[in-house]
């Protein structure tokens, strides 16, 4: 493990949010172990006037209010560059796990939150920040998406979790959606768990996961199916 904790970056109008989930379960713990870092930045402190003003009327009418470029500026330039910076808006690149393993590596990440209709355009071409999105689905700020990110690849780093290789084999490892879990009883409401998963054999089980995790895969996820087909090929 590195000496230097993995840093994250948030910067948003409602620090006080954070850490939120992320302070629970391992992600937490992992967090007060020193594991990862969680810094908030708050934005409203770089306005400029007494009322702390942080956005304005868009340039050519509209409805609504955009961050301004200048306090934001302000706010991203208060923090050391430590990783990537990302904007979580709807138009950005969908986060997904290989995404997630990425920044795992990197030495941390920067987040900001929008509010609003959104930000002025200058200041994501001025700072470099990159758009990620969570989906195709309208937010009323960033701060879950900022989370959401986080504990995607929070959780990849090492010492986080309790069992590390659980991530080989759960959805998106290889490509497929995970395969079906059963536990304790045998016997629920008549409905039995399968029987190979009772008899021992590994070899047998691990065929049976592979088949209904492509199955699940190509029933519900026909992109993820195509590209991983491709990748067989």
């Amino acid at each position: 493990m590195s000496e230097v904790p993995w840093q994250a970056t948030v910067l948003s109008l409602f620090p006080e949010v954070f850490p939120g989930p992320l302070g629970a379960s391992l992600i937490g713990k992992a967090l007060a172990k020193g594991l990862w870092t969680l810094e908030t930045v708050d934005i409203r402190a770089f306005a400029g006037d007494k009322h702390r003003t942080v956005d304005d009327s868009p340039f050519g009418g509209g409805p609504g209010m955009v961050m301004r470029a200048d306090v934001l500026a302000r706010a991203i330039d208060s923090v050391a560059p430590v990783g990537p910076r990302f904007y979580m808006s709807p138009r950005g690149r969908s986060l997904d796990q290989g995404l997630a393993r990425d920044l795992a590596a990197e030495p941390g990440v920067l987040l900001v939150c929008g509010r609003f209709e959104g930000v002025d355009e200058r200041v994501l071409e001025a700072r470099g920040l990159t758009e990620i999105s969570i989906g195709d689905v309208v937010l009323a700020g960033g701060e879950v998406a900022a989370m959401a990110l986080l504990e995607a690849t929070v959780r990849l780093l090492p010492g986080v979790l309790g069992e590390p290789d659980s991530l080989s084999e759960e959805s998106f490892a290889a490509g497929l959606l995970e395969y079906p879990q059963y536990t304790r009883p045998r016997v629920w409401e008549g409905r039995e768990v399968p029987e190979v998963l009772l008899e021992g054999d590994h070899a047998r089980v691990a065929a049976w996961r592979q088949s209904a995790a492509e199955t699940l895969t190509r029933e519900r996820r026909p992109d993820l199916w195509r590209r991983y087909r491709g990748r067989q090929e």
